[in-house]
């Protein structure tokens, strides 16, 4: 028998034993792997495209090495890479790319997967890159369901979502919360704090608490290089699958992140989570999920937010506190940016206040006897849930 005859029936019952195994009998994803540009050379990136190759993925490398198993689209440099990639997708020759780079328009923005220290657990961490709304808790509130579309489409049913103690957490759970209160299943991660809430802390990070780890891009960036590279001296991603897809609402070309100093463990998860994402239908998953949170009022909310923010910011007139009294009741909740316009809303009514910083972040102090008045105003202005 022919050997090309025999490689031909190996491979074949080589897929047969995939399928029974994932039972998912589709063809093998097309990954394009943009290997050009790395810190680490173009080896490192090949090398990456080889192991990922075993796992079952037709994998196109895309620079100027060649390896058995591994299918070379040779260009000269890292910008003819790119436009030859951008032609692949283009023509649906391939699932989906893993690339270094890539202009994102806004409302579009990258979940990471990283694996976690504490317990090796796979966390989302979204997001990573891009820009999904020039308003950065608007963006926020959507990264949440990047974050879940990301999960779901990996396998996760009915992903845990926990918001980082970073600016616009507060605001983002009250909208968060809005949206359940919908109709929009989302399923709220608790803090392993003692104090618990589903506003996640440092300890949370490392422990990977939440299935989707909701942040603003640029802290979901310094997590993903932190936690991939923190054994490596920085220079070298070791750990996680890279920061992720691009998704947003009507957006449908399947591009994966990776960076210039991701290892060939990074680049060859990066490769392995676009083919899950591929198998797990990304963009039906997405287009689910966009509609079940626009049903719930997505748009209302965040139409009411701004409006909201916009008062606060048009009201500046001076408030002269009222007269002094103790206050020992906290007030928790209130975002950081918010915290004085919180205490001048409070004196407006006469109910004397102090901004402070609690254990859990930001505080508003007033006296027991006004405590529940207190709270109430808060709540009537959208200061706190």
């Amino acid at each position: 028998m022919a050997d090309n005859v025999k490689k031909l029936i190996a491979n074949t019952f080589l897929e047969m034993a995939e399928g029974l195994e994932s039972g998912n009998f589709m063809e093998k994803p097309k990954i394009a792997l943009t290997g050009m540009g790395s810190e680490h050379g173009e080896e490192n990136a090949m090398s990456a495209a080889i192991e990922a190759a075993k796992s079952g993925i037709d994998v196109y490398y895309i620079g100027t090495l060649e390896a058995e198993g591994v299918t070379t689209v040779k260009v000269a440099n890292e910008d003819e890479g790119h436009k030859k990639m951008e032609e692949l997708l283009d023509k649906k020759e391939v699932d989906g790319a893993v690339t270094m780079h890539f202009p994102f328009p806004i409302g579009v923005s990258t979940v990471g997967r990283t694996q976690t220290p504490a317990k090796g657990k796979s966390m989302y961490v979204a997001t990573t890159t891009g820009t999904s709304s020039a308003d950065r808790i608007e963006g926020m509130i959507k990264n949440s369901i990047y974050g879940i579309i990301a999960a779901k489409a990996t396998g996760i049913k009915n992903p845990t979502v926990g918001i980082l103690n970073v600016d616009g957490a507060r605001q983002t759970e009250i909208a968060l919360k809005q949206l359940k209160e919908g109709g929009y299943d989302i399923n709220f991660a608790e803090s392993k704090r003692a104090d618990g809430g589903l506003v996640m802390r440092g300890n949370d990070v490392l422990m990977g608490t939440p299935d989707v780890m909701v942040c603003d891009s640029l802290s979901g960036n310094i997590l993903i290089k932190m936690l991939s590279s923190f054994n490596t001296g920085g220079s070298f991603e070791a750990t996680g699958d890279g920061y992720g897809p691009g998704i947003g609402e009507n957006y449908d070309k399947l591009v994966m992140i990776i960076s210039r100093a991701s290892g060939a463990p990074v680049i060859a998860g990066a490769i392995k989570y676009a083919a899950e994402l591929v198998r797990g239908k990304v963009f039906d998953i997405a287009h689910k999920e966009f509609a079940a949170a626009n049903k719930a009022g997505l748009a209302d909310i965040l139409k009411a937010r701004k409006a909201a923010e916009g008062k606060k910011d048009s009201d500046d007139e001076e408030v002269e506190a009222p007269k002094r009294e103790v206050v020992t009741f906290q007030i928790a909740g209130i975002e950081i940016m918010d915290l004085e316009d919180g205490v001048k809303a409070l004196w407006k009514k006469g109910i004397y206040a102090e901004s402070g910083m609690g254990c859990t972040g930001p505080i508003i102090l007033v006296s027991e006897a006004k405590a529940e008045d207190a709270e109430k105003e808060l709540r009537s202005a959208g200061f706190i849930q």
